[in-house]
């Protein structure tokens, strides 16, 4: 547990910090999160003055809201599955097609406790994207329980959208 509490803390330590970034650059951010289940948006708004950059958050936890929310095709997630590089994308475009965010950060994947479609808890995939730049994506799998997982996953799409609040793409993303 005293891991968990150590990344909780982190968390806010960076959301702190990609607000003040973002806010010295004149950007918004959105977020489009399934597995997480709103928590990257949670952890954002829990530092004060996040209204200068947090634009809107999408809860999309499953395939209908994906599409109907963000427009991942009905093909993308028969072909490649909600766990995908191709998924977040995806979900990363839409965020920024659907708000008035410059930048945008996507989860989906499994958190456990056991595996799912096939993929093992931990099975992670993030996506990001910039306005005015094509979405990207990166794989990741985490240790430990369900919360582990979800708090791991909150601190990867934080650092994602640091990287790309700094005008860089994510060490390690590429596009699907």
């Amino acid at each position: 547990m005293q891991d968990i509490d150590r990344i909780r803390k982190d968390n806010l330590v960076l959301s702190k910090s990609l607000k003040d970034l973002c806010v010295a650059r004149g950007l918004k951010a959105a977020t489009a999160e399934s597995l997480t289940g709103g928590l990257i948006s949670a952890t954002m708004v829990a530092v004060s003055g996040a209204s200068e950059y947090f634009d809107r958050g999408f809860t999309v936890y499953n395939n209908t809201a994906k599409h109907e929310m963000l427009g991942v095709s009905e093909e993308t997630l028969a072909r490649f599955t909600e766990v995908s590089g191709q998924c977040v994308q995806e979900m990363a475009k839409g965020a920024i097609e659907r708000s008035h965010a410059d930048l945008a950060v996507a989860v989906s994947g499994v958190a456990g406790p056991g595996p799912s479609g096939g993929n093992p808890a931990g099975t992670v995939w993030i996506g990001a994207c910039r306005r005015g730049h094509p979405a990207i994506a990166r794989l990741f799998h985490f240790e430990g329980d369900r919360d582990a997982v979800r708090e791991s996953t909150v601190h990867q799409g934080l650092e994602a959208l640091m990287q790309c609040a700094d005008g860089a793409d994510p060490k390690g993303f590429t596009r699907s």
